[in-house]
């Protein structure tokens, strides 16, 4: 009679890679609702009537939102399951996008994309603990990093769609607002029939409803070791700080946003910082397009690289290497184009190795009964240093320079790599209960 297998010892199959394309919809349609609002609202503003202060209400809305989202998203489906609200939360962007069709005012506006943005914020913990939950741990890595590339690839898209929905005429911008319906419905109807994951299942006592799970995902003769978990060693999401694992939500909140301030800052401004750094007019242009297809590349080389580096090379790496490019940003802001392009280029491809481990480390971390509500945490914290970074680019350019504003992104780049220095963990290789095991 042969021994049970775990869960965490399969082959890759077609169930997990479906899995993590129907997962791939969340931080698509969050590229795709971020980016297309900038070219809706070159023809929505004056349509509308909108202020400076509207305009930039609405512009921020949806990011406000996956504030919201990813910790309400998160606490959700810690209590009531990954599968339900796998499906609710998409179900929600396809209503809220199509109604933007028809909005006439800027209040509507505005609340619609915050709600957009609530449903976006929910989908990273719900889809990524899903995902994690059902991965075998060599292939995990690969797999839950490789959700961010879509982010860019829904940016991409967005850009293209609007350039050229910007040609249909007058109602052009509601098109663009309307169209994040067809990504989302074309996701939710992949996500329909997924199974709740069974170890979350397990976790409440629903040992049944686990094993009818895995068997019917894996077959027979295949086990996991929450069947075997002490209910009693389980972790109350209310004394999470207390409970041992503040320290792990100190080091992902700190990591998260030193990895995204100064790469959401570039990339909402980089045709008017290298401008500043004297590519300015149609160079300004094709440069960012060109650290758009780089930003994109640098998480590809993670996701390739990180079962072969481990989790802690791959973020220590990425945070010194990406900091020292910006570094020589600030400290040589009037260099040759050739040298300026150089050090951004390399900035957008070493930064790709923190932007993959913001879904995995969180969620190899903790354990079940909080991942959820821990990757929400962290992902709302996060989204704070990002918008007020966003916000005071303009202002930091204008009073301070541009070099200055380097040294400023370098330094919060540089923190991150102290921070995962001192605190960064190898999870490489280990089961999901054991990587979030103190």
């Amino acid at each position: 009679m042969s021994l049970p297998v775990n869960v965490e010892d399969l082959p890759l199959n077609s169930f997990h890679k479906r899995l993590a394309v129907y997962s791939a919809g969340g931080p698509f349609l969050d590229g795709y609702v971020l980016s297309i609002i900038g070219i809706a609202l070159v023809q929505a503003a004056p349509q509308l009537e909108l202020t400076v202060y509207w305009e930039g209400l609405i512009g921020a809305s949806a990011l406000v939102g996956i504030f919201i989202g990813g910790f309400l998203g998160g606490w959700l489906t810690d209590k009531f399951g990954r599968q339900t609200l796998y499906t609710l939360d998409l179900a929600a962007i396809v209503v809220c996008s199509a109604l933007q069709f028809w909005v006439q005012d800027a209040l509507w506006l505005f609340v619609l994309r915050l709600l957009i943005g609530i449903a976006v914020g929910a989908d990273y913990p719900i889809a990524t603990s899903l995902l994690v939950e059902f991965t075998p741990r060599k292939y995990r890595g690969p797999l839950v990093g490789s959700l961010i590339v879509m982010w860019f690839v829904g940016a991409a898209v967005a850009y293209i769609v609007g350039e050229l929905l910007l040609q249909a005429g007058h109602d052009g911008w509601r098109w663009m607002l309307a169209s994040a319906t067809v990504p989302a419905a074309f996701f939710l109807i992949l996500r329909h029939g997924t199974p709740e994951s069974p170890r979350w299942l397990a976790n409440k006592g629903r040992l049944d409803e686990a094993k009818a799970v895995v068997a019917k995902v894996f077959g027979e003769g295949v086990r996991l070791e929450s069947f075997d978990a002490d209910p009693g060693e389980q972790v109350n999401a209310s004394v999470l700080f207390r409970s041992g694992y503040g320290g792990r939500i100190f080091f992902i909140s700190v990591f998260w946003t030193c990895s995204i301030i100064p790469l959401f800052a570039i990339y909402a401004f980089a045709p008017r910082i290298l401008d500043a750094l004297g590519l300015g007019g149609s160079m300004a242009n094709v440069g960012s397009a060109f650290i758009t297809v780089l930003f994109l590349l640098g998480t590809l080389v993670f996701v390739l690289l990180i079962n072969r580096l481990g989790r802690r090379k791959v973020i220590l790496h990425s945070f010194l290497w990406s900091g020292l490019a910006l570094l020589g940003l600030g400290v040589f802001p009037q260099a040759p184009p050739a040298v300026t392009m150089i050090l951004f280029a390399a900035y957008a491809l070493f930064i790709g190795g923190t932007q993959i481990l913001q879904w995995v480390y969180p969620n190899e971390l903790f354990p079940t009964e909080v991942r959820g509500t821990a990757v929400g945490l962290a992902s709302s914290l996060s989204r704070i240093g990002a918008a007020a970074g966003t916000y005071l680019v303009p202002l930091s350019l204008t009073e301070l320079g541009i070099g200055t504003t380097m040294l400023i992104a370098a330094a919060i780049t540089l923190v991150g790599f102290l921070v995962s220095l001192r605190m960064a963990p190898e999870t490489r290789g280990l089961g999901l209960q054991e990587a979030s095991s103190l």
